[in-house]
């Protein structure tokens, strides 16, 4: 017999699925960033988009809060982090693996922190 503790079995799912969503968000920021630097968006639209963005933060703080998710989440996070860093160390066959500023920081902007 299997016994599963379905409370942790709830956060680990729910803290699965925010980091999920954190890393969504992530690239919609990148994306929307990019969009406002190349002029394509109005006042309006950024504005939009701005109010957004900051209503999806907002929203994603509170569940974390009233779940008490905000470690699972982080624990989601850097599992991601690690699989990202064997990856790159695979694929470019070097151990120390070290982005540059500017790669970090769109490596940041989807999440990936270093």
């Amino acid at each position: 017999m299997i016994n599963i503790d379905e409370d942790s079995l709830k956060n680990g799912v729910l803290g699965l699925v925010l980091a999920v969503v954190e890393i969504l968000r992530d690239a919609l920021q990148n994306q929307a960033t990019r969009r406002i630097d190349s002029g394509t968006l109005t006042d309006e639209e950024v504005e939009r988009l701005g109010a957004a963005l900051a209503d999806l933060d907002l929203a994603i703080e509170g569940i974390k809060r009233e779940q008490g998710l905000d470690q699972a989440v982080q624990s989601v996070r850097d599992g991601l982090d690690d699989l990202v860093d064997d990856v790159v160390q695979q694929v470019t066959g070097s151990s120390d693996w070290s982005p540059s500023l500017a790669d970090a920081d769109r490596l940041q902007s989807v999440g990936v922190q270093r």
